[in-house]
């Protein structure tokens, strides 16, 4: 299948800057390919900015990246309408959301005031200013970061704007083999200075139509929506899923069948991708963490206790 095709030669690519990671460039590319958006949760210095530079660089498109601080107004982010002196008009001055893909760097170090500005880009591919909507990319995709660790001087995601990502996952430290690996790779020069691209915008467009055709069972869909549902009724949790969490469940796993070359979705692609959809979008109750139980150990309970779909003959 062409999709898979895609994926292989763009992770083999990125491979070469970030390594031993193909896991979660796989789930990238799911995202990427199922018009979601990305948010990774990790601490400094595991290649999370050169993750979404060589995404970008691999596919040839256009890249921006905004250094979230607490000063940063939310027309750094859009764009602000400025006088032009000769003509005595105002004239649109474009913002970093203008691109292909957008790094938002550390973006709970920002205010809700600018957080909310990504908002609109994220849900609609739009922005407004002074009251005049501007369009974004058709490919337009954000990568997310922020550090769990540390808390001083940030501003947490509020759920509503958590629940805008399909997916907050984790790169996590490399192998000892695979550091030995990096390190003799940039011995001389970043891996990334001669990362050519490997696709274009005009292939993207096809494998994203291609994603929305994947075959859906009704089987499947009812698993997505049980395992959604539980989230609502489960003992230890004081908020489960939005239906926002099933559309990204839904759409994670055609994304993910594609990449395996597959034209149909099976329980597996949606086991693959739950923890990493779902985690970030409940909330625990006070006695389940004095208990010292993680959102991702409660969706793991409901994976394992969900009747899985078998289809017959």
């Amino acid at each position: 299948m062409k999709v898979k095709e895609f994926g292989e030669k763009v992770l083999k690519n990125i491979s070469k800057v970030i390594i031993g990671k193909d896991r979660v460039i796989r789930k990238l590319l799911a995202v990427m390919i199922s018009e979601g958006h990305v948010l990774l949760n990790d601490v400094p210095g595991v290649g999370k900015t050169m993750l979404a530079r060589s995404l970008a660089l691999s596919l040839g498109l256009k890249f921006k990246r905004i250094q979230c601080t607490p000063d940063l107004l939310p027309s750094d982010v859009t764009g602000l309408n400025i006088l032009d002196m000769k003509t005595n008009e105002f004239v649109f001055q474009q913002g970093p959301v203008f691109t292909d893909i957008l790094l938002a760097d550390e973006v709970n170090r920002t205010t809700p005031r600018t957080q909310s500005a990504l908002l609109e880009a994220m849900a609609e591919k739009q922005v407004t200013v002074d009251g005049k909507t501007q369009a974004l990319s058709d490919l337009f995709f954000v990568i997310a970061t922020q550090n769990p660790v540390e808390f001083e001087g940030t501003f947490p995601l509020p759920e509503a704007q958590l629940d805008r990502f399909a997916i907050c996952m984790t790169l996590g430290y490399p192998e000892r083999e695979q550091e030995i690996l990096m390190l003799n790779n940039m011995k001389e020069e970043h891996p990334i200075v001669e990362l050519k691209p490997v696709s274009n915008a005009e292939e993207l467009r096809k494998i994203r139509k291609s994603v929305r055709e994947i075959h859906l069972d009704n089987s499947i869909l009812s698993y997505i929506t049980d395992l959604v549902w539980s989230t609502r009724k489960h003992p230890d949790l004081a908020l489960g899923s939005s239906p926002r969490g099933s559309i990204a469940l839904m759409n994670l796993s055609r994304g993910l069948a594609a990449l395996n070359g597959r034209d149909f979705v099976i329980p597996d692609d949606v086991k693959e991708i739950a923890v990493e959809v779902l985690a970030h979008r409940v909330i625990l109750k006070p006695e389940a963490r004095l208990m010292r139980k993680t959102r991702e150990m409660v969706i793991e309970e409901i994976l394992d206790s969900t009747e899985v779909p078998i289809k017959n003959g």
